[in-house]
């Protein structure tokens, strides 16, 4: 009865009898009333979190294409992982946590490298794989606590926001503000080219959309230079609706042959590092939100979380697309009332629907993603604020690995002269004692790699 009475149902019928089925099917599995929720609550929340995030379906085929992957079958491992990692989220740990390819981790992928370092996008997603592998090994040893609390918070922080940085230099590249020819070629664009002003355009709606809270600005954004640029002639729209391309020319193409190797390392380290506390950052942000942290501040069932993130990450690689995590999004379906993994799987279905929508995706021109990328650049670079800036040792290698980020075009370069730096910085100022062993000992690899590349 009180299944059936949550439905809002007047009277009993076969329809409401398999109604009521379903919802004690979801009661039993997401354990609402002990949540406080209900199913109305989470799939308006579920709803909620799919409009914030649901640009990556867009802009993650724009990213990765232009290290030479087919456009189609990206966006449809995009949609693909969304889905999965989101249901694997929500069945398995029980959280309003989806997950979709990372925006950062992605133009690493595509710009750092692919077209910075000149592997092929073959041994990228076999880099994938491995730091998959790596970060699942992680999440069943208390060595994970061992890395996060060995590594200072202002490093934590820094790549954070370099990466931040190197997100902006190439949102701005995409929109046709610079001109990227590598890190040694920088240039001003004149700014007069109209779809460099449609993409400027486009970042300007999404801070007005956004200082009035409305919900989706960034996918607003991206629809509306889509369609101001078809209206003027400069790309052209069909049908929004069509059957999924193939999968077949990324599905299982990575190559870990080549990604077994010592040049590769660093790079494994850039995916397994951003994706792990990226992901830390996103867990908190979120059950902060809808208030899951028990009362010790921590996280309960946070093994399951890591466990389905880290699966994601490893199935990622196999369907053919950057690293998947944990989206910030997530917060919008908490503030929406979301508590449970039944949000997670309302998300889920919707990118599952997503799919059909690839001529859509295949329409919208590059220049229209990057104002979402500068717009993400944005919230990243906000972590500076959270820098020491009362100790030079903190902060300066703080500031080297951030900016040696955009400067060698390289978030994997830009943690390397991090790592090495600060514990240059901390001896010579006679600070050995605020060093860690996993700090040392990383940072010596770093420095082998650097001496025997």
């Amino acid at each position: 009865m009180a299944c059936r009475k949550s439905w809002g149902l007047p009277h009993r019928s076969l329809s409401i009898d398999r109604m009521e089925r379903a919802c004690c099917m979801f009661e039993k599995i997401f354990k609402l009333s002990a949540h406080h929720t209900s199913i109305k609550t989470e799939c308006v929340a579920g709803l909620s979190t799919f409009l914030a995030m649901s640009y990556i379906i867009f802009v993650n085929p724009a990213v990765l294409s232009m290290a030479g992957m087919d456009k189609g079958a990206v966006f449809v491992a995009t949609c693909l992982m969304a889905a999965f990692s989101s249901a694997l989220m929500g069945l398995l740990a029980n959280y309003p946590i989806c997950l979709a390819p990372g925006m950062a981790l992605n133009t690493y992928f595509t710009y750092g490298v692919v077209l910075g370092a000149g592997h092929s996008w073959q041994v990228a997603l076999g880099a994938v794989f491995i730091s998959g592998c790596i970060f699942l090994l992680l999440s069943f040893l208390p060595v994970r606590e061992y890395l996060i609390n060995g590594i200072p918070k202002s490093l934590k922080i820094a790549i954070v926001a370099g990466i931040g940085l190197f997100l902006g230099a190439i949102g701005l590249k995409n929109a046709g503000v610079l001109i990227i020819n590598g890190p040694d070629v920088v240039n001003l664009s004149t700014l007069t080219q109209p779809t460099t002003l449609l993409a400027l355009g486009g970042f300007v709606l999404i801070f007005i959309l956004e200082s009035r809270n409305i919900m989706g600005s960034i996918l607003m954004s991206i629809l509306a230079i889509t369609a101001l640029s078809a209206l003027l002639g400069y790309n052209h729209l069909a049908a929004p609706f069509s059957k999924p391309p193939s999968l077949a020319p990324i599905f299982l193409q990575l190559d870990l042959k080549n990604a077994f190797t010592l040049g590769m390392s660093t790079i494994i380290f850039a995916f397994l590092f951003v994706d792990f506390f990226d992901n830390t950052g996103t867990l908190i942000a979120v059950a902060h939100q809808a208030k899951l942290l028990d009362p010790t501040g921590n996280l309960p069932r946070l093994n399951r979380v890591l466990i389905a993130d880290s699966t994601a990450a490893i199935i990622s690689s196999l369907l053919g697309t950057s690293t998947t995590t944990s989206y910030l999004e997530s917060a919008v379906g908490a503030k929406m009332g979301g508590k449970t993994g039944l949000t997670a799987l309302v998300v889920a279905v919707f990118f599952l629907m997503a799919l059909f929508m690839s001529p859509l995706a295949n329409a919208i021109p590059v220049y229209a993603t990057a104002p979402a990328i500068a717009y993400i650049a944005c919230l990243m670079v906000r972590a500076f604020t959270e820098i020491p800036w009362d100790d030079i040792t903190e902060y300066a290698p703080a500031l080297i690995t951030a900016v040696a980020m955009p400067l060698t075009f390289s978030i994997a370069e830009g943690i390397s002269f991090g790592f090495i730096s600060y514990v240059i910085i901390k001896l010579v100022a006679r600070r050995h004692k605020d060093l860690t062993p996993a700090m040392v000992i990383l940072a010596l690899l770093f420095l082998l790699r650097a001496l025997l590349s």
